[in-house]
């Protein structure tokens, strides 16, 4: 539907934010998104500055029929976080985190990076577990599980929820969670954004002193992959790991030869006793000569780089769970990978388990507690007529990876069809997710995400 210059004045006289027009000269700056390949226009972006001003541009989004996109911190791998002539519900300016420090826990808006919320509570010696990434946005990622660095010792960033702060399509702020509006809370904990716009989040902390975590790259044979998942699944609770199989970049600190071949690049979590952690780590160095080893004892909040900028960069990439990765499993990722020459391909396998998996899995929408291994595949493209090549690939590869676990990370899901959404679902909690939808968005306004549509019976 076209978005009028006189609606669009209307919105913004009914907001305290600002709202961005395609004549603006920071319009190109904040339409853009982390990953490349979406180059979409929408007719307005709204800077929120409070629910009220949620309120009034989802209220502005149901009386238009204008396309709704929200944007926490632009990370969705579908790129639902902007629209094409729609308008963005832009949240990068809630940001405020008030920690009770005494009470171990904290109040943040959704706009709060996963970095700055780390810095903020680490002043303090304490924790809430998110995701990989500095710049990731609490909002999305908390939505759809949070899988980070601490799922095995702590549980996913859902499994710290409190309570939340949101608004549902006819406009109202609701606070919710275990005894107000429960239904909700539940659904918004792994149900992604389908549900309404959260803009407030309250979570708990633990006490957190230093990691011994960094980055371990070993070479990658198929013995050396097999060998790692199999240390990562026996390994203390504490030690949380991602590991990436890959041809090495020209990295300057890898030997030059070695450029190229198959590595095994590993990001180490070790979150228990400071002093353990180098013999926890040991049966790790030991599976072959490290290529560069920068485990250490450091801050917890040193797993995240200093926040940059959308790297724009362009990929197909499928995420899954797989069962197990033995030798004939590891030969197959080793031989997948090898055969492609994408200028960039890779695996990455996170071994689960641990306190994860001792929430039961009707406790939240997230319902994979039992999975063991969360895999992605992904080949990089640099043009348009390249990218059916890098999709045939990793569908093929994705298709000889696939075992008994058919289920999907909702968080990890791109721009793929609805019975990938499906397969994040098992049945019994498809159908409360899609009850809970009919109930507080029946006209599916939010509909830009992996969508969950209303019931209809």
């Amino acid at each position: 539907m076209h978005v009028s210059p006189v609606t669009i004045s209307r919105l913004q006289a009914a907001l305290k934010g600002r709202v961005i027009e395609p004549d603006d000269t920071d319009y190109d700056q904040l339409r853009a998104v982390h990953y490349g390949g979406f180059d979409r226009r929408p007719a307005a972006i709204a800077r929120v500055a409070d629910a009220e001003d949620v309120a009034a541009v989802i209220a502005y989004a149901r009386e238009t029929g204008v396309e709704l996109a929200v944007r926490n911190g632009g990370h969705s791998n579908a790129g639902h976080s902007v629209t094409e002539g729609g308008i963005v519900l832009d949240l990068r300016d809630l940001n405020a985190i008030d920690i009770d420090v005494e009470g171990r826990t904290a109040w943040a808006q959704s706009g709060v990076t996963a970095g700055a919320y780390t810095l903020a509570a680490e002043a303090h010696g304490l924790a809430t577990g998110f995701g990989d990434t500095g710049s990731v946005a609490i909002g999305g990622i908390t939505l759809g599980g949070g899988i980070g660095f601490l799922v095995r010792k702590r549980g996913m960033a859902i499994d710290h929820l409190l309570a939340a702060e949101i608004v549902t399509a006819d406009g109202q702020i609701l606070q919710v969670d275990a005894d107000n509006h429960p239904d909700l809370f539940w659904a918004i904990r792994g149900g992604g954004g389908n549900f309404g716009v959260v803009t407030r989040l309250r979570y708990d902390l633990h006490q957190q002193g230093p990691i011994v975590g960094g980055m371990l790259i070993l070479p990658a044979t198929p013995e050396i992959i097999a060998g790692f998942v199999a240390e990562a699944g026996a390994a203390p609770e504490e030690l949380s790991t991602i590991v990436n199989v890959m041809p090495a970049p020209p990295m300057p600190f890898l030997p030059e030869e070695m450029h190229g071949k198959l590595i095994l690049l590993a990001f180490m979590a070790y979150s228990g006793d400071a002093e353990n952690g180098d013999a926890v780590i040991a049966p790790f160095r030991a599976l072959a000569t490290p290529l560069f080893d920068m485990v250490q004892t450091m801050p917890y909040s040193g797993m995240f780089p200093p926040e940059e900028g959308p790297d724009q960069s362009t990929a197909v990439a499928r995420t899954m769970f797989l069962d197990t990765v033995d030798l004939s499993v590891a030969q197959m990722i080793a031989e997948y990978l090898e055969a492609s020459d994408a200028v960039m391909r890779a695996v990455q396998l996170r071994v689960l388990g641990g306190q994860m998996a001792r929430v039961s899995n009707d406790a939240t929408a997230f319902a994979h507690r039992d999975s063991h291994i969360l895999a992605n595949v992904a080949a990089f493209y640099e043009s348009a007529e390249e990218r059916p090549i890098r999709e045939a690939w990793v569908d093929g590869f994705t298709d000889a990876l696939e075992q008994t676990d058919k289920g999907a990370y909702v968080g990890f899901l791109a721009d793929e069809d609805s019975s990938r959404v499906r397969s994040a679902y098992p049945d019994a909690t498809w159908n409360r997710l899609r009850k809970i939808k009919a109930q507080y968005d029946p006209a599916n306004l939010f509909r830009l995400n992996q969508n969950i549509p209303p019931a209809t019976d």
